[in-house]
């Protein structure tokens, strides 16, 4: 049952009944995403926190080597991502199609433990995970835009990615305690991790419901869409324009482990603390997400996501700086929880009114497409950067790059961000 008050007037409480209506509003299909979406992430992060220091340090990748592996880890599921929003829109199923993913990301966890020490098998059961968040992804956020009023979107994000970093900052501190009872031994916490991620299915199929809910229009009528309904999303401007903007910002974009590797390596931190590191930010963004997304609600999404941009420029300049010890730790991993906060659920928010209702599953993944492709663009770049000029060098280009994409998004999107767009594509 969904917790929107709409339709029914109760007293309000001087100062405090209307924020607790708004907070209300948001539903509780919401909430039940984001549990989901918690339990997940704990799963995943349990085995993902300690990957950039393995591949480094134990298997001795070069900076550009890492950047490959980097860039393809989110690049290579591009594809699953459009096939996983245009099928949401067909078959008119979104949960199902969250679930499977879900699904394939639990079973790759027990992959794991089969690949043993081949490189070439634990390259592939990382695939298969990633596929399986690509699947998800763009009908788990339909989901959420279609469960919360219009006007509370950012509101609904906030809330969604406070949960989900929840479950980020739980994960790595989960996996050391495995680590720590089972005698350092690996597969202890493959286990572990796959059956948290088959409780997060559990809760999907028994908690998250797959319609509107009161917040908006009923089912919609008529022919299932067609692959030529979904290309033509391509031919309304203001999505172009809006991919465009979404591509720009991945190409400023590099992974969390090239700002965890710079951070380790300028403060020569000890190996068993890396995977803190993560926690660190998860931290920011769960304390930073919600109010956030309020703030989007209430003076534009479209700033706060350039706010967000801004503070991962101060994250390459104080990694450049002259400050260092426990000062630059603090700042560096706060700065990048407060990026993730402004960005991650706050672009989606910014998106989903901007694209026609029948096909927002398929509009979103197409962004999240988009930012993966421009993502796997930019790794490659920075690793090639580092290992060629060095660090210094990698992290002024990224700054400028930083740079370019929030003007070039502002004059994009400036005057679009409000605006709805048409639905002529559904024709």
């Amino acid at each position: 049952m969904y917790l929107s008050t709409i339709g029914r007037r109760r007293p309000t409480a001087p100062g405090g009944g209307i924020g607790r209506r708004r907070w209300t509003a948001i539903g509780a299909n919401v909430f039940a995403l984001g549990t989901v979406s918690l339990v997940t992430d704990i799963s995943s992060e349990m085995v993902t926190a300690i990957l950039p220091v393995y591949l480094v340090v134990g298997l001795q990748f070069s900076p550009a080597a890492y950047g490959v592996v980097d860039g393809a880890y989110t690049g290579a599921t591009v594809l699953l991502r459009l096939v996983g929003g245009y099928l949401a829109d067909r078959v008119r199923r979104r949960k199902a199609v969250a679930g499977l993913g879900y699904g394939l990301s639990a079973v790759a966890k027990l992959g794991l433990i089969a690949a043993g020490g081949s490189a070439t098998a634990i390259g592939l059961v990382i695939a298969a995970d990633r596929a399986g968040k690509g699947l998800r992804t763009a009908p788990r956020d339909a989901l959420i835009t279609l469960s919360a009023p219009p006007d509370q979107l950012g509101r609904a994000f906030g809330v969604h990615r406070t949960m989900d970093s929840v479950g980020a900052f739980l994960g790595p501190l989960v996996a050391l305690a495995v680590l720590a009872m089972a005698g350092q031994r690996y597969d202890a916490v493959f286990v572990t991790s796959f059956c948290v991620a088959a409780f997060a299915v559990v809760v999907l199929a028994l908690f998250v419901r797959d319609h509107r809910g009161p917040a908006a229009a009923p089912q919609p009528s008529g022919p299932a869409v067609s692959v030529r309904q979904a290309a033509g999303l391509l031919r309304i401007s203001g999505v172009r324009r809006l991919l465009a903007a979404a591509c720009l910002l991945g190409l400023a974009t590099v992974g969390d482990g090239f700002v965890y590797l710079l951070l380790q390596r300028r403060e020569d931190l000890s190996l068993g603390w890396f995977p803190l590191l993560a926690v660190g930010t998860s931290l920011a963004y769960l304390l930073l997400a919600a109010p956030l997304g309020v703030l989007a609600d209430r003076v534009g999404r479209l700033p706060v996501t350039l706010c967000g941009y801004g503070a991962m420029i101060l994250v390459y300049l104080a990694l450049l700086g002259p400050v260092g010890g426990p000062v630059l730790v603090v700042a560096v991993l706060g700065l990048y929880g407060l990026f993730y906060a402004a960005t991650d659920g706050v672009l989606m928010a910014l998106a989903a009114p901007l694209l026609p209702e029948r096909l927002r599953t398929t509009g979103l993944a197409l962004v999240q497409t988009g930012q993966a492709l421009a993502y796997l663009g930019s790794s490659v770049g920075f690793g090639l950067a580092w290992q060629l000029w060095g660090t210094g060098v990698a992290c002024l280009l990224a700054v400028l790059a930083v740079g370019i994409a929030v003007a070039a998004t502002a004059i994009l999107l400036s005057g679009h961000a409000r605006r709805p767009i048409g639905t002529e594509a559904t024709s």
